[in-house]
């Protein structure tokens, strides 16, 4: 049975990625251990405004409460 999530994708923890959005959400961590490279120099860029941290604690929160199967397709990864 497929269930939407390639076994070619990266093996990655979801707690973990929520976890670094909301305390390191500002400079971009999440983004980069997501496999997201431009958003996270995107997140770096714009540290100083505070908007990054703000928009990265949100994430993280979303990050935590969504299932599992929902934050893998979504983010393209295999759970751990």
């Amino acid at each position: 049975m497929y269930d939407g999530i390639d076994p070619s994708w990266p093996i990655k923890n979801k707690t973990v990625a929520g976890v670094l959005a909301i305390f390191l959400g500002g400079i971009g961590i999440h983004k980069f251990y997501l496999g997201q490279i431009g958003k996270g120099i995107l997140y770096l860029i714009f540290f100083w405004t505070y908007i990054p941290a703000f928009i990265g604690f949100i994430e993280g929160v979303i990050y935590l409460l969504s299932n599992e199967h929902n934050f893998s397709v979504k983010h393209r990864v295999r759970p751990r």
